[in-house]
């Protein structure tokens, strides 16, 4: 019999409450653990390896509790009873009795084997050892253990006690019933647990990265600032947050980080790549938030800039809809509710203004290579109804006329307009074709199920819908097409779509034939 299948729990089965979860690392992300897990009822133990500061941090979790007792969202009895629980741990030896342990220390690999081989040495051999890592590989860290099979990875995300989703990670060596058990226990203690194998970024940080790095490519070629293109991304896009204010949040150097981290796991994969732009807003020390100026400057009197929003034009008083417009079918219906005249005819998607132009979905084409029909692209939105801001991006030779026709016939509908430059496309559509081809590449690989995928970045960064749920609404032929124009432009492989959205997308050409 092997040390793993000696020690394996039994599948499905969480730490039972009232056992002992021992937290290693008394920063914000284990406090947050902590306090987790404290809430659900276990006894917890807090170790840090600098003196004093578990008793600290055991003061912090108390305080935040407090907190929750003056909201009303927690009794005064349960947080006495949980503060009964609280230990700040001076030594590793007083977390012999955990049945499962969290480790969330430096982003070292070396330090973190070491905590571990040590760990090895003080607890029962049937007790879980997690790790909290966001960019090292769970593989290589209990790779130093005895008994990898007893080691996941359990991600969770900040903050820990308000943030409902946790990755589960398993690694080469990990035990399938520790996976279920690290699984089972995220559940009941009220979280949203995900599984998926141990690849770099796992699931959130892996498929987000083409929400910044497009964003990012947009600015880098004079597409549009920083504030135009998080204005298109809320408001037309549903995103709760742009990606320049997104990474303000986060910090330049930390995103830049995962970004560069995940680009070198991938052996420089160009699907990846870092953006230059950034790189030089984290070497002026331009931060964000908390350095007080990165994309935006931040602190007292610090103004925003306002997003590129053009003049007031008059609408067309009717237009010519040929073919399907796919994904923005339902502007037909508001534009003739708007009042103005719709007449259909067959032929590609498109709408076709007075002025011999036509409005057209951004498709990965750049309007100057079309000249001569004047092609105005306007980007994809979540929902066309519901969106309250529109991009438009047109060649330099088209003619103001034809461009005001198309501002006044969105501003008739109730949207704001942003012109941008003529950027193969444009803002959203690049970023969503990006995200759900990055995403079905995972899926593919066995990185997690389309479902956990979906759930993780619904949960993780607040996206509006899940990127797999939002490519089977776009189309994945579609998908397909956009990325494939886009790679025309751009040879480098980056926008190449992989071979799975390929293949949902010549799916959907069987269907349709």
């Amino acid at each position: 019999m092997t040390d793993t299948e000696a020690t394996a729990p039994a599948a499905g089965t969480a730490v039972p409450p009232g056992s002992t979860v021992a937290v290693v690392g008394a920063g914000t992300m284990g406090q947050g653990i902590a306090q987790v897990a404290l809430v659900a009822g276990h006894a917890v133990r807090l170790h840090d390896a600098a003196p004093g500061r578990a008793a600290q941090a055991a003061e912090a979790v108390l305080g935040r509790l407090d907190r929750l007792v003056a909201k009303g969202r927690l009794t005064q009895d349960t947080r006495d009873t949980a503060a009964g629980r609280l230990h700040a741990a001076a030594g590793l030896t007083e977390l012999a009795d955990a049945a499962l342990v969290v480790e969330a220390i430096v982003e070292r690999l070396d330090v973190k084997q070491e905590l571990f081989s040590a760990l090895e040495d003080v607890v029962s051999d049937d007790c879980l050892l997690a790790t909290n890592t966001s960019s090292l590989s769970v593989t290589a860290i209990g790779g130093a253990l005895r008994r990898p099979g007893r080691f996941v990875g359990m991600h969770f995300f900040n903050p820990a006690p308000l943030l409902p989703l946790v990755e589960i990670v398993s690694g080469f060596a990990t035990d399938e019933a520790v996976a279920t058990r690290a699984y089972e226990t995220a559940r009941a203690w009220d979280k949203t647990p995900v599984r998926c194998a141990d690849t770099p970024g796992f699931i959130v940080n892996r498929v987000a990265r083409p929400f910044y790095a497009e964003a990012l490519r947009v600015y880098e070629e004079r597409g549009a600032d920083p504030a135009t293109i998080d204005a298109v991304l809320r408001e037309c896009g549903g995103f709760r947050m742009g990606a320049f204010e997104l990474t303000d949040l986060i910090g330049q150097d930390v995103n830049e980080a995962v970004t560069r981290s995940v680009w070198d796991a991938f052996f420089q994969d160009p699907k990846f790549t870092p953006s230059l732009a950034q790189r030089r807003l984290v070497e002026s020390g331009r931060l964000g938030r908390k350095t007080g100026q990165g994309w935006y400057p931040y602190g007292d009197g610090a103004e925003r800039p306002e997003p590129h929003t053009a003049a007031p034009a008059e609408p067309p008083r009717q237009v010519t809809v040929r073919g399907d417009l796919g994904p923005a079918e339902p502007l037909v219906e508001m534009i003739e509710k708007a009042g103005i005249k719709v007449r259909r005819r067959g032929g590609r998607g498109c709408i076709d203004l007075p002025s011999g132009s036509s409005l057209q979905l951004a498709d990965g084409e750049p309007s100057f290579e079309f000249s001569h029909e004047q092609p105005i692209y306007f980007d994809l939105a979540l929902d066309y109804a519901a969106a309250t801001r529109i991009a438009l991006s047109t060649a330099g030779t088209t003619a103001p006329e034809a461009l005001n026709e198309a501002v006044g016939l969105f501003q008739a509908l109730g949207k704001k307009v942003s012109v941008i430059g003529d950027v193969p496309g444009m803002i959203v559509a690049r970023t969503v074709a990006m995200l759900a081809d990055v995403a079905v590449d995972a899926v593919e690989r066995g990185v997690a199920t389309a479902e956990d995928v979906d759930t993780a970045m619904r949960l993780g960064v607040n996206y509006p819908v899940g990127p797999l749920e939002w490519g089977e609404r776009v189309g994945y032929a579609r998908v397909r097409d956009l990325l494939e124009e886009l790679h025309k432009r751009y040879p480098t492989g980056r926008y190449a779509p992989c071979l799975g959205t390929s293949r949902r997308g010549w799916a959907e050409d069987a269907e349709d034939q």
